[in-house]
């Protein structure tokens, strides 16, 4: 007995309901969270300050993407203490995202977040 594999599309509820796929995880600019969730097994939202990550739980929200946590290119980062207010601040899996390099997981790891999603860290 293990967990079984979910897979999620991003941003695009027409192609989910299509193919049957269980889920879907909206950028903070996609379609409102409250018109997906009764489309979809699992409901993902991105978010850049506490209101929107609130309004994600209300929303039904399984789970949040916070960020971006730390500088990256083009973006500010918000920091760790929000990072760290907005995991106490709901009761579902937050998920960091933004300037995640491999010495930043402790400090991510600290705040109580669920995990994190990085793109840059495993390139090359």
């Amino acid at each position: 007995s293990g967990t079984s594999t979910k897979i999620l599309v991003n941003d695009r509820l027409d192609v989910a309901m299509v193919t049957c796929i269980d889920g879907v995880h909206l950028p903070s600019n996609g379609l409102p969270a409250t018109m997906v969730r009764p489309h979809v097994k699992i409901l993902g939202v991105s978010t850049h300050l506490l209101d929107e990550a609130v309004q994600a739980v209300w929303d039904r929200a399984d789970y949040i993407v916070f960020g971006p946590v730390f500088d990256t290119p083009g973006k500010k980062g918000v920091g760790i203490e929000a990072l760290r207010k907005v995991v106490r601040s709901v009761k579902i899996p937050v998920l960091a995202i933004g300037g995640i390099t491999r010495e930043r997981i402790p400090e991510i790891q600290q705040t109580g977040a669920a995990g994190f999603a990085a793109i840059r860290m495993f390139q090359g």
